[in-house]
């Protein structure tokens, strides 16, 4: 029989390889959660829409509840993943053992499942769901950080990371704390803190490092840019821009937003790769230029408020964000860690370029969406637009994540 027919131990899929590695265990959580978390919002908004499928309403108000699954929930598995793992190699440290992240994958996992029934059932599932994320957050918080206090917070980059995740855990507290006493107030805050305190600054801390390594390791004569002061000078202004959007001084927010524009275009420009580059290196930068796209918008919007009071815009700024930057860096540098360690070749092959392209048509739709009559129909289309671009791509990473490495080697 050849060597690669499916009885070959390349071929074998078994739950328990999914504790051989932090990014096994955590991907595969995050890959089942984008399809679950997209499918009830997609059936929701259909609902909403046309009426069908007839879908119970929560008694928090779906949207709600929707950003934050999105932010704490389904993107939350593949930080910690990413971060469980590169830590212990940023700081020279021992790596973390299946005791450290195998209850924070648990967590992150029951806790959405739980919101989800909570969202279709019963509503003191969503108190379950919100203590076992609360619990797996927290679990995987505290071993990161006892990583950094032996590193004596020399590493920059992870100091960032770190507290990027202890204001996403205030964050979880403030919605926490809401489904107690239903005060609107704490469920914004949970939600405005998970995109500008919590994923904006892991996804910069992350490329800010990251992307630049990585160019200079197949671009010929690449030339690296990444002071720490970028990073220094990022961390006030997007404080800046949570504090403002957190009093609804939306008419000032271009006072952090235009520097942060500048910011993040001068990286931008100072990094892009020139020279012959992978695709696997390409969409890297692509779905980063999605950031002064949305940063451009939100200036436009706070300029428009400033001078009439109307939100022109709507929403399109944060979905420029969630969807263009946060969902393309999504598909790109999760399928560059599982191509990486999985050992299989550096590509990015036709699975994840149909998710990536897919991706930027659904960005521009949902952003059409805030400008049209017909808001929720677009914005359904939106929704089946991810599920279509990322179903392909999740089962094929779950199976690998289910699958011995492809070069033989542990992990």
């Amino acid at each position: 029989m050849d060597k690669h027919s499916a009885t070959s131990p390349q071929h074998v899929l078994s739950p328990a390889m999914l504790a051989r590695a932090p990014h096994r265990l955590l991907f595969f959580i995050g890959a089942a959660n984008v399809l679950l978390a997209m499918l009830w919002w997609a059936l929701w908004l259909v609902d909403a829409r046309w009426h069908v499928p007839g879908l119970p309403q929560p008694q928090v108000y779906g949207g709600w509840i929707h950003a934050i699954v999105m932010q704490y929930q389904v993107l939350a598995p593949f930080m910690f993943g990413f971060l469980l793992t590169v830590f212990p190699r940023w700081m020279g440290q021992d790596e973390l053992t299946r005791w450290h992240y195998v209850p924070v994958g648990l967590g992150l996992f029951g806790g959405q499942l739980l919101t989800l029934a909570g969202a279709l059932g019963p509503a003191h599932l969503l108190h379950l769901g919100a203590v076992f994320t609360l619990v797996g957050w927290g679990t995987g918080l505290l071993f990161l950080l006892r990583l950094l206090w032996r590193d004596g917070g020399r590493t920059g980059h992870a100091v960032s990371c770190a507290g990027a995740l202890l204001l996403g855990f205030a964050g979880l507290l403030a919605y926490a704390a809401y489904l107690h006493v239903e005060d609107a107030r704490l469920v914004f805050a949970a939600i405005k803190i998970g995109t500008f305190g919590l994923l904006l600054p892991v996804y910069f801390t992350v490329a800010h490092r990251m992307f630049p390594f990585f160019a200079g390791n197949v671009v010929k004569g690449y030339q690296p840019w990444r002071p720490m002061w970028v990073l220094g000078a990022f961390w006030p202004l997007v404080l800046a821009h949570l504090a403002l959007e957190l009093v609804h001084a939306y008419q000032w927010l271009w006072l952090a937003d235009v520097p942060l524009l500048a910011l993040a275009g001068t990286w931008l420009w100072r990094n892009w790769p020139r020279g012959p580059a992978p695709l696997l290196l390409r969409v890297l930068f692509w779905g980063y230029a999605w950031l002064p796209v949305a940063l451009a918008l939100y200036v436009a919007q706070s300029l428009a408020y400033l001078l009439d009071g109307d939100f022109i815009l709507g929403r399109a700024p944060a979905h420029a964000l969630f969807i263009g930057f946060f969902g393309s860096l999504l598909v790109a540098m999760v399928t560059r860690v599982t191509q990486g360690h999985s050992g299989r070749p550096l590509v990015f092959g036709g699975v994840a370029t149909f998710a990536f392209a897919v991706i930027q048509l659904v960005s521009v739709t949902r952003i059409v969406a805030e400008l049209v009559p017909d808001q929720m129909a677009w914005q359904a289309a939106a929704a089946l637009g991810w599920l279509l671009a990322f179903a392909p791509w999740a089962l094929r990473s779950l199976r690998i994540y289910l699958a011995p490495r492809a070069d033989g080697k542990p992990g």
